[in-house]
């Protein structure tokens, strides 16, 4: 989410010990993050009084910061900051939650990486529930060998806007990447599921897409419900064929 797209005396981030208001400057010219991607986040809500596993997403971001090398505050410490940061603002305005953790120096060459960090919290209204149309990407999702997919991490962002861009030059609004082996991965910035027979499917993580703790609540939502819930290989023809 393009910081650009918000009111900026709507926003709040944490940096250097001191919450500031707006947009303010985090790295330099030399900030290794700025030109090696060496960067890690988490994205969570805050809606009608609500965080949804807050603390889960501080514990990925954790675990994301560490999968870098890099030295990050433990989630519990994450999680307090995340919560001043929505005390900020008037009672259930509906808040985009994001802490960050990057390498200031040393992420390529020997010695002791230098971590900083930011926590941003600005107002963002929630996604609209309309659908949207999706092409098959001839992009792919990356393997753990190829790129750190075990961590939420900046550098992921490059692959997904380029298939983004791709499929709206198309006329789609969105796009399906497949993983290495040819099977559906994810769309470009979220899980997949798809209904057949009053079931629902979605490809089993196998290192190409994250494990969204977004998609770990809806299957837990919906086998609660009673519907089936199957985690597996998925072909695209098979998502073509979808209720």
């Amino acid at each position: 989410m393009a910081i650009s797209q918000y009111d900026e005396s709507k926003c709040w981030t944490y940096v250097e010990g001191k919450w500031v208001q707006g947009n303010p400057p985090l790295m330099g010219p030399w900030s290794d993050a700025s030109w090696l991607g060496s960067a890690i986040f988490d994205g969570s809500r805050a809606f009608e009084g609500v965080t949804p596993d807050l603390d889960m997403h501080c514990q990925r971001c954790e675990r994301s910061a560490l999968a870098f090398g890099l030295k990050p505050l433990k989630a519990g410490a994450i999680e307090e900051l995340v919560r001043d940061g929505i005390k900020k603002f008037p009672k259930n305005t509906p808040l985009y939650l994001r802490p960050m953790f990057w390498a200031e120096t040393n992420f390529l060459d020997p010695g002791p990486v230098e971590t900083r960090y930011c926590i941003s919290v600005y107002e963002s209204a929630m996604p609209s529930t309309k659908g949207f149309s999706a092409c098959l990407s001839p992009f792919r999702r990356p393997s753990l060998e190829y790129a750190p997919t075990d961590a939420k991490a900046a550098c992921h962002y490059a692959n997904s806007s380029r298939a983004v861009r791709e499929a709206q030059g198309r006329g789609f609004d969105n796009a399906v990447l497949l993983d290495p082996l040819g099977k559906v991965s994810e769309f470009t910035t979220s899980n997949l599921f798809y209904a057949r027979d009053g079931e629902v499917h979605t490809p089993i993580p196998n290192g190409t897409l994250l494990n969204g703790i977004t998609r770990q609540r809806v299957i837990k939502l919906l086998r609660q419900a009673g519907i089936a819930v199957h985690e597996r290989a998925v072909s695209w023809l098979e998502v073509l064929g979808a209720d």
